[in-house]
């Protein structure tokens, strides 16, 4: 572009090679410099400067495109969310580049509502922008969790980015969403109280962490740890509550719903234990050309970095990677096993309330299908459990299935009062088998979205919601 421009200047004063000509096309292509070097460099983000390397690497990120969707690999999935969102749509995470086009456009998030309706709450996008904690600053978090997911939509600008992790044009670390702020006070280990080390972990912690809306606090983000982080002490918090996420549709169960607990997992592990975090694992050291050091910030898979992450302990790759295989199969065929029985507990459930049981009845086995389902999610949730923390999500799969198999065993006897000889189970073996099991039309659900992406995403929405789409 700078060339064709003084292309044309040359051109336009040829008639004026004198020295006042001269000095008007001197004068002239500086003047084209200056500009040409203040448009770049608006143009140049300041942490790109400051940190060139931690910053392509992060940029590098929108090369992790690829992902899984959860519920055609287990359709099983779609029978225990029945009656939340997430068994409309569920795919495993891509890079950080895509963190506010995915939720954007998964089918979870909905589409604009009615005017008067509550809709869904903007506290969605608490950890896939950081203007939300801009947001939250200016709005107040009471103002901005009782906002609306959709009405905010024009406000996000950026996807998760240096000022999630740290003080902005520094690389000192910092925690800024109130809800993990909270979390740590309340286990009485404030952010400024923590080593670095721990607070590596910390700042994947904010997100990478269970929580829900609270409901009296306009659905604002809370991590539930009153009485500490354990499946188990959550639980103990939830029923001291009585809080659930959803009365399942079938079973009249009210269930919870895990988040991605790799934090509280992490936390307990062997890993932990020797002051391996995240951060050694999964952003380790790189080396650029130069020879400079720096934190690889293009998030990725441990195994990838295995040379650089893992060899101060594992001397195989081959190895540790049969053994995670070997590691991971058992967790799975657990997994299958209890989503198996969960689903038979639901619609063994269904059938005795349909045959005319009353609460007292069914109180024991409800409330054992939900402790049953809470185990199941917070080991399965937790993306890369088997390689964080795979004692704790085997003894919480074991637990599950003692507690489903209590649950049906309390139906048994239920149905048999009642003279209930046959229940009638789904066919789930597919995504598309499961949904019509809970009647849920995804071409119906997909044809909404498509629409609302058109007429208000694609018009009026930051670039940053189409990325990759």
């Amino acid at each position: 572009m700078m060339d064709l421009l003084i292309d044309v200047i040359m051109k336009a004063t040829r008639p004026m090679r004198s020295k006042v000509g001269l000095s008007i096309i001197i004068s002239a292509m500086a003047l084209l410099s200056l500009t040409s070097w203040s448009l770049q460099s608006a143009e140049v983000d300041p942490n790109q400067l400051k940190f060139p390397q931690q910053y392509d690497s992060w940029q590098a990120t929108e090369e992790q495109v690829e992902r899984d969707d959860i519920l055609a690999q287990y359709p099983a999935n779609i029978i225990l969310w029945a009656g939340s969102s997430f068994a409309k749509e569920y795919h495993s995470p891509r890079g950080h580049q895509f963190a506010v086009a995915d939720v954007t456009h998964t089918l979870r998030t909905g589409v604009a509502i009615a005017e008067g309706d509550k809709g869904l709450s903007a506290s969605c996008w608490t950890c896939k922008t950081p203007d939300a904690p801009r947001l939250i600053k200016e709005m107040g978090i009471q103002g901005f969790s009782g906002a609306n997911f959709v009405d905010l939509g024009r406000e996000i600008k950026s996807v998760v980015y240096c000022s999630d992790c740290h003080v902005d044009g520094s690389a000192k670390l910092a925690l800024p969403r109130p809800h993990a702020q909270n979390a740590m006070e309340k286990i009485k280990l404030p952010f400024d109280k923590q080593d670095r080390s721990m607070q590596g972990a910390q700042v994947c912690g904010q997100c990478h962490v269970s929580y829900y809306f609270q409901p009296e606090n306009n659905n604002k983000v809370n991590i539930p740890w009153i009485f500490g982080s354990t499946a188990d002490e959550i639980e103990k918090y939830y029923d001291t509550r009585r809080f659930y996420e959803w009365i399942h549709p079938i079973s009249k169960t009210p269930i919870l719903k895990a988040r991605h607990p790799e934090f509280e997992h992490w936390s307990r592990s062997a890993h932990a234990k020797q002051g391996v975090t995240c951060i050694t694992c999964h952003m380790p050291a790189a080396t650029d050309e130069k020879g400079a050091t720096f934190t690889d910030h293009k998030v990725a898979g441990a195994l990838d970095n295995f040379d650089r992450a893992c060899t101060s302990c594992h001397s195989s790759k081959a190895a540790i990677t049969k053994k995670l295989d070997k590691t991971k199969a058992n967790i799975d065929a657990k997994s299958r096993n209890v989503e198996s029985l969960l689903i038979k507990a639901h619609y063994e459930a269904k059938a005795a309330w349909d045959a005319g049981a009353t609460w007292p009845q069914m109180n024991d086995a409800i409330m054992a299908i939900r402790h049953s389902q809470w185990r199941w999610d917070f080991a399965t949730a937790s993306h890369g459990m088997y390689a964080h923390n795979p004692k704790e999500g085997i003894e919480l799969l074991d637990k599950s299935t003692e507690q489903v198999t209590y649950a049906r065993e309390a139906l048994a006897r239920i149905l048999s009062q009642m003279s209930v000889t046959k229940v009638e189970y789904p066919d789930y073996s597919t995504k598309e088998k499961a949904h019509a099991a809970i009647g849920f039309i995804e071409a119906d659900a997909i044809k909404a979205k498509q629409a609302f992406i058109k007429q208000e995403v694609d018009k009026h929405w930051q670039p940053v919601a189409k990325k990759g789409y």
